[in-house]
């Protein structure tokens, strides 16, 4: 049984939603599984934009099999498949202004335990979310590294996703335009909305005062894409939501900078109390018990 680096899971940590609106056009955006833990309890579930969703019809995101091991089977994915109304099973963010959603993933799971085959992912949790501390570390310019589906792009027949690099463009402890959000200079397209950001130093690192860190890893999920500033020929600055450059077909008048709007991660932990209400008035199993 071989043993999966940190970099290897990152990449079965993500997920390829494909939609199609009521007119039957076509679009992509990449969703992330993450564990929101109650007490004893966790809520699993997949993260992604509103707008990914928002007034899709149809959706579909596939999910890696796993062998009696427990291992992954890269060549074989089972589709979940949505054939109407696929906006309906997402729970929205509370707050207007923060785009996104989240699905929760137990009843489908425990569906796939009764009756369909073994799958393998692998979950954020808040654990991975910066504290203080951590964010007092932090120096005002990181390496990030960002895990998606640009302009749709992914490995089809492993059902693996592809990998940017980059850089933070704002310092992470301040809140850009006095929004949870900070600003990455990567380069974004359609398809990548949704896209967890990262750092991920694997062994060592550096901390903001040239002190090399050795023997410790640094794994820190910082937030998710959902926009970017483009310019057009007139010399106006707009911000657009990655897929809607896909949506809206832009034309070349309309240039991306390769920036991008990052919601900083502790946005997800909102949508706790969200879930706690659900289940508790409609005694709706999307909770489960976390193994000692």
């Amino acid at each position: 049984m071989s043993q999966l680096s940190i970099l290897e899971q990152l990449c079965y940590s993500t997920t390829r939603i494909e939609t199609k609106d009521k007119s039957g056009n076509l679009y992509s955006g990449t969703g992330f599984f993450f564990n929101i833990k109650n007490d004893n309890e966790v809520l699993p579930l997949l993260i992604t934009n509103k707008h990914v969703v928002k007034n899709m019809e149809e959706g579909v995101f596939r999910l890696t099999e796993a062998d009696a091991d427990g291992q992954p089977i890269t060549t074989k994915h089972f589709p979940v498949v949505f054939d109407k109304k696929f906006h309906d099973n997402w729970i929205m963010h509370p707050e207007e202004d923060v785009d996104l959603c989240a699905y929760p993933l137990l009843p489908l799971l425990g569906f796939m335990g009764h009756s369909g085959p073994n799958v393998f992912f692998r979950t954020f949790d808040s654990s991975l979310i910066p504290n203080s501390k951590q964010i007092e570390e932090l120096d005002a310019v990181e390496d990030i590294i960002m895990v998606g589906y640009p302009n749709g792009l992914w490995d089809s027949v492993n059902n693996m996703p592809l990998v940017r690099r980059g850089i933070t463009a704002s310092h992470y402890k301040y809140d850009y335009n006095g929004k949870k959000e900070f600003v990455i200079d990567a380069a974004c397209f359609p398809g990548s909305s949704g896209s967890p950001v990262l750092i991920c130093n694997v062994g060592s690192y550096r901390d903001k005062f040239g002190n090399f860190m050795f023997g410790n890893s640094r794994i820190l999920l910082l937030g998710i894409l959902y926009a970017g500033p483009q310019l057009t020929v007139s010399g106006d600055i707009k911000v657009v939501t990655v897929p809607d450059a896909q949506q809206k077909a832009l034309s070349i008048s309309h240039i991306p900078n390769n920036l991008g709007y990052i919601i900083k991660s502790e946005k997800i932990m909102d949508f706790l109390p969200l879930f706690i209400k659900l289940r508790d008035k409609f005694k709706v199993p999307i909770f489960t018990a976390i193994k000692p």
